[in-house]
């Protein structure tokens, strides 16, 4: 570190005006009085000797004087810096972003980033090409979800940096959903400064500093994040972001939390790097000998196998994994609970769809495979028969951040999802006596089975999913012509609460991360969510060489479309060309709480109440595609459709103007319950 940052104000003084270290004192930095020099008297006191007359001492207190408020100023200045080419706490925060491999940082900047600007503006002058891409977000909640969205689908994790306490404040449900939905996110934010008389490069600026000062910014979000920590100093900035991000990717991921003082952030440092490849994640084993045995003959002699999942699709080659172990354990089902990720594609004969936590045949099977799953079933609504065997295997079986949770269950493993998958199937694929038990006509009796019930699914799906006798749609149909309509490789990012169910029996998801569906239970996640996703699809296309990545769809209900910040997402989506085609589920209002309050009070005074006497209707209802047009500077396709017969023509133009360029807001009246 250079001399004049290791010292003190005193010492710096003195490392400034070299005169200063041969025997003149300064009493008051910038602004001396008097000088002298001190010498040893005879008999061993010190004592004070004047070495010129007044008028020079005047003089030469006048030099002292003026030439340490210019060294001072130029060279260490509490408030101001002249230097370019100084390399920052802020500078080596963002080559450290660089190197682990975040490209996007989605910032909401404030009074404790002038060294962050600094540094952005320097790297993007001085790295192009080897610097994280700024992008503006006027609202903190949809920068979190930008970022969750695009890590959800690349597996990458991004950055987002906000304003001190009331910035971190408002990212609000967004840091719940990241956790819940083990979303790697770095979060920086800035605290207020440290010092108050210009001790440092950073100090006290502004009246707003004193009110932004709180205890311990860091504990707004801390139990929400894997890892959250304070950065002290800048000489070991970028061990402390990759040590942030080794928690953050290390399973189960999930947000982490950095916060710093305006006077760390400023902070000049010697230029240096780390080894990169000494900070990879954790990595998960699979399971012990015993459970892959135990698991194996537990299929193997199952009637009516049923395999439990929610977050096992975050892996791309999980699904394909699914499948091989349906086809081989024939008459295995698969239930999708979580809803985060498609894990396993709807073509198959083994699906049962998106449920929450409440299916038939969890009530039916005799052998249930829990994997990567937060909420197998709903106990009040739902639980497995007496004698299942049951077998737990996830990256955090025992849920260590939710204080309520258990599962009856045979054994449970903390372990990696496909490498226990993979033992699993070694097993039933090598051990003669477990071939002959899934070879036998049982088996194959239950295939055929699972084949019919399957096509009585499609078949049931499909005629619910028609238009109303009074022109009107439901959202089932509406999804049913998204999905004939988009292209095949759409993805799908969805936030439908209680319309949910209808979306993924319709849409029908196939292909690996094919379907993102909003980790957990902050409603607004799909604004932000959808730009992150199209904006990450975007940019991995093009690092393969093609000009766009895939269609993104964002089917989200009317109150989530509220709290999503529309004003914020649709002038992102103008500023950085990320067009994208929303549909706003248009049922006037929130119909969630109808359905909490009917579960509890069935025959209570609210269940005959309307809507507007339990507070939950939107009347008027808003004009949804007009606030994206309005935030988008006019610069959106705006549309309202509420007959089935108009349906398609309004999709079809919708769909082409995204493939245009242009963003598109469909709001779309749907009929309830279907």
């Amino acid at each position: 570190m250079p001399p004049l940052l290791r010292a003190t104000p005193r010492q710096r003084a003195f490392q400034a005006f070299p005169a200063a270290r041969s025997g003149v004192s300064v009493t008051r930095l910038g602004y001396c009085r008097f000088a002298c020099s001190l010498q040893k008297s005879v008999n061993g006191t010190t004592t004070s000797r004047r070495t010129c007359t007044p008028s020079v001492s005047r003089q030469r207190s006048a030099l002292i004087s003026s030439s340490l408020s210019w060294n001072i100023q130029q060279k260490w200045s509490s408030t101001v810096a002249n230097d370019p080419k100084m390399y920052t706490t802020s500078f080596a925060f963002f080559e450290a972003l660089w190197d682990a491999g975040v490209t996007h940082v989605f910032v909401n900047l404030g009074s404790d980033h002038p060294s962050i600007i600094e540094a952005m503006v320097k790297g993007a002058r001085e790295k192009k090409g080897q610097f994280p891409r700024i992008i503006t977000c006027p609202n903190e909640m949809v920068a979190m979800s930008m970022a969750d969205g695009y890590a959800r689908l690349t597996n990458k994790p991004q950055a987002v940096i906000v304003h001190v306490d009331v910035g971190t404040q408002g990212l609000g449900a967004a840091v719940h959903n990241a956790s819940a939905g083990r979303a790697p996110i770095l979060v920086f934010a800035g605290i207020s400064p440290i010092t108050q008389e210009g001790e440092l490069r950073g100090s006290r600026t502004e009246f707003i500093h004193w009110i932004q000062d709180v205890p311990d910014q860091k504990q707004i979000v801390a139990q929400y994040c894997r890892y959250s920590a304070e950065l002290k100093t800048g000489v070991n900035v970028k061990q402390m972001v990759n040590r942030a991000l080794q928690f953050a990717k290390s399973a189960p991921q999930g947000p982490v939390y950095l916060c710093g003082s305006r006077e760390v952030m400023e902070q000049e440092i010697e230029p240096y790097s780390i080894q990169q490849d000494e900070w990879d994640p954790v990595e998960l084993g699979g399971l012990p000998g015993s459970a892959v045995s135990k698991i194996a003959e537990a299929l193997a002699g199952a009637e009516r196998p049923l395999l439990i999942t929610g977050y096992a699709g975050r892996n791309p080659e999980m699904p394909a994994k699914l499948v091989e172990l349906a086809n081989t354990v024939k008459g295995l089902r698969v239930l999708d609970t979580g809803g985060s990720d498609m894990c396993f594609p709807a073509d198959h004969p083994a699906w049962l769809g998106l449920r929450y936590g409440n299916e038939e045949a969890i009530q039916t099977a005799d052998t249930i495979i829990v994997l990567d799953c937060d909420v197998p079933w709903i106990p009040t609504q739902c639980k497995p028969r007496s004698d299942a065997k049951i077998f737990h295997i996830d990256v955090d079986p025992l849920k260590q951040v939710m204080p309520l949770f258990y599962i009856k269950a045979q054994a449970r493993y903390r372990a990696d999802a496909m490498a226990s998958v993979d033992q699993i199937l070694a097993a039933l694929q090598s051990d003669e006596s477990l071939r002959a038990k899934l070879a036998g006509g049982a088996s194959e009796q239950r295939w055929t089975a699972l084949q019919t019930s399957y096509r009585e699914r499609i078949d049931g799906i499909a005629s619910r999913a028609r238009p109303l006798d009074n022109g009107e749609f439901g959202t089932g149909h509406l999804c049913s012509k998204l999905r004939e309509l988009c292209p095949e490789d759409t993805i799908w990012a969805v936030e439908a609460v209680t319309n949910t169910l209808f979306v993924h029996d319709n849409i029908q998801p196939t292909k690996p991360g094919q379907w993102i569906n909003c980790g957990g239970g902050g409603l607004g996640w799909s604004g932000g969510g959808a730009l992150g996703v199209k904006l990450a699809s975007d940019h991995e296309a093009k690092l393969q060489g093609h000009e766009h990545g895939k269609f993104v769809v964002q089917i989200v209900g009317d109150g989530s479309f509220l709290f999503s910040v529309p004003g914020s997402v649709y002038w992102i989506a103008k500023r950085y060309n990320i067009p994208i085609l929303t549909i706003v589920l248009n049922n006037k209002g929130w119909n969630a709480p109808r359905r909490s309050l009917l579960l509890v009070h069935p025959d209570g005074l609210g269940a005959g109440a309307t809507n507007d006497d339990i507070h939950i209707a939107f009347n008027p209802s808003p004009d949804y595609a007009g606030i994206a047009k309005a935030a988008a500077g006019g610069d959106v396709f705006a549309e309202r459709v509420d007959q089935a017969a108009d349906l398609v023509d309004v999709l079809k133009r919708a769909i082409q103007a995204v493939q245009n360029g242009q963003t598109a807001v469909v709001d779309c009246k749907v009929a309830s319950g279907c």
